[in-house]
């Protein structure tokens, strides 16, 4: 089996996981079966019930895992459907060790981290590998060489080497440039390949992150103290869209480089991104969409959404200028969404911030301006409709008032009574049955569609007769016909919610249907607007 270990080194946060997207775009489009793994090295069991905050959006796999945000990169750049096996945790790894210990499958061995937890690691690696039926598994270790967490993972990938794998190790590294003459300081690269080496890892290949250009005489330094051959050194330049990365590192010849590493021949890259990287660089025409949020300080809760936009933007032309929106500061005013052409509320959980999202909708829906409500911001679309349109006072979801009177968002009976943690969410990719001459039939071109999911609460049954005969058309399903999937208003072509989360498949040469349309209405309402 072929593996290429991409570790990290001086500081978190510099671009591992896109460096990891690149070369598995560039591997995928040179027709090598490629998938690839992120390591994380806390103890959670997954991202599901993490701060988004600390740790930034939850990415939901087709199988209904919870994980990091860095597998939606690796979907997107490969254009790949994952699983939550290509995201492994200590939480896992060591539940598993345990689970075996329980059950007495070590016959009595004094369990410990070299070999029983080593071990678990490389069989889950390999696994990976072997059901991909895989040319070449891309491994992304999170965190920076030296962390205590990430020890064990990276002691398995030493002994994975020496068991007999060919591993090729690419490390990631800092090259700060001090004082007004910029100069290109590689002491921090040495040091972190160093502490590689201590542990028993060469890497053959050093990913240098810095603002310009790596200079040949930098180039020359590190490959001289690293003992990594010039051309395995990449200089990796801040960049104005991650999608330029993967032609920026193939034009250093990185590609090369690993195909005789590796010994494949006979294979050449397909530049599927030509066009798709053209409109990003030159946009022919532009919109600005609000986001509104409660997690706006930190852009990676909403990752997916911003790249679901930038997909639009490689497909059309149109470039999206992005409006982050504090929900909360709509309680207050909404004079700043006069100043866009469209509006997206998001998902999200917790009753903060749904009353500024509930008026940013009642915005939308009085001012005709373009709307698109996703998750949350489906269900919030109901009850601003139920309150200000049917004129149910106090209408909410029984999530952020129990005694509402009219609980329009509410629990299915079978839901109720179950208190396990996630034990009422619906996770993953889910079918949505669309109805006939519906605005969703026009957007997606079919009747049938699936959507991944993550939420726990409904559009409670009771009340669709009432909302649907005062204008609101609940155009998609769930294959039962039980839950709302999709809503739109009958007076209007310009507003539409899910309850699924569309962004989490939206690919480069894919877009998601929903944003696409938001968008392509966001540009006419502009247009007629000025």
């Amino acid at each position: 089996m072929k593996f290429i270990a991409i570790t990290g080194g001086v500081i978190s946060g510099l671009g591992k996981g896109t460096i990891t997207s690149s070369l598995s775009h560039l591997l995928v489009n040179s027709g090598l079966r490629t998938t690839a793994v992120k390591i994380d090295p806390y103890l959670n069991y997954d991202a599901g019930t993490m701060n988004p905050y600390q740790h930034g959006e939850v990415f939901v796999m087709d199988d209904g895992s919870e994980v990091d945000l860095d597998l939606g990169n690796y979907e997107r750049f490969m254009n790949l459907d994952l699983s939550g096996m290509n995201n492994i945790t200590t939480g896992k790894i060591y539940k598993y060790v345990i689970e075996k210990e329980r059950k007495g499958e070590y016959l009595g061995s004094t369990v410990q981290i070299i070999p029983h937890v080593t071990n678990e690691i490389k069989g889950w690696l390999r696994k990976v590998a072997g059901e991909w039926n895989a040319d070449i598994t891309l491994i992304e270790v999170g965190g920076t060489v030296g962390d205590i967490e990430s020890m064990p993972f990276l002691e398995a990938l030493r002994q994975m080497r020496r068991d007999g794998d060919t591993v090729l190790f690419g490390h990631v590294t800092l090259v700060p440039e001090i004082g007004s003459s910029m100069e290109q300081k590689t002491k921090p690269t040495q040091h972190s390949v160093n502490t590689l080496r201590s542990i028993g890892i060469q890497p053959e290949i050093i990913f240098a992150r810095l603002k310009g250009k790596l200079s040949s005489e930098s180039r020359k330094k590190i490959s001289l103290f690293t003992d990594v051959p010039e051309d395995g050194i990449i200089g990796v330049s801040d960049v104005q869209n991650p999608y330029f990365l993967p032609d920026i590192m193939k034009r250093q010849g990185v590609l090369d480089y690993i195909f005789e590493k590796l010994q494949f021949r006979g294979y050449r890259y397909s530049d599927v991104w030509k066009t798709f990287r053209e409109n990003l660089l030159n946009p022919r025409e532009s919109v600005r969409i609000a986001i509104v949020g409660k997690y706006i300080e930190l852009s990676d809760a909403y990752i997916s959404h911003r790249e679901a936009f930038t997909h639009v933007t490689g497909k059309h032309g149109i470039g999206v200028e992005m409006v982050w929106i504090n929900s909360d500061d709509l309680k207050k005013s909404t004079s700043v969404l006069n100043t866009v052409d469209g509006i997206l509320v998001p998902g999200g959980f917790g009753y903060r911030g749904v009353e500024g999202k509930i008026e940013a909708i009642r915005f939308a829906r009085e001012n005709s301006v373009p709307f698109l409500g996703i998750c949350l911001g489906f269900q919030t679309a109901v009850i601003e409709f139920a309150r200000n349109v049917l004129g149910l006072r106090g209408a909410n979801s029984t999530e952020f008032d129990p005694e509402t009177p009219s609980p329009v968002i509410d629990l299915l009976p079978e839901q109720k009574g179950i208190d396990q943690m996630g034990g009422t969410m619906r996770l993953g990719a889910l079918p949505v049955s669309i109805k006939q001459d519906t605005i969703a039939e026009g957007i997606y071109g079919t009747r049938e569609i699936s959507e991944r999911h993550r939420h726990r609460y409904e559009v409670n049954p009771n009340f669709i007769e009432k909302l649907e005969s005062h204008g609101m058309r609940f155009s998609g399903t769930d294959s039962e016909g039980i839950r709302m999937e999709i809503l739109e208003l009958s007076d209007r072509e310009n507003f539409i919610a899910t309850q699924y989360h569309s962004e989490f498949k939206s690919r480069p040469l894919n877009p998601s249907k929903v944003h696409e349309y938001l968008v392509l209405k966001a540009f006419e309402h502009g247009r007629r607007n000025k």
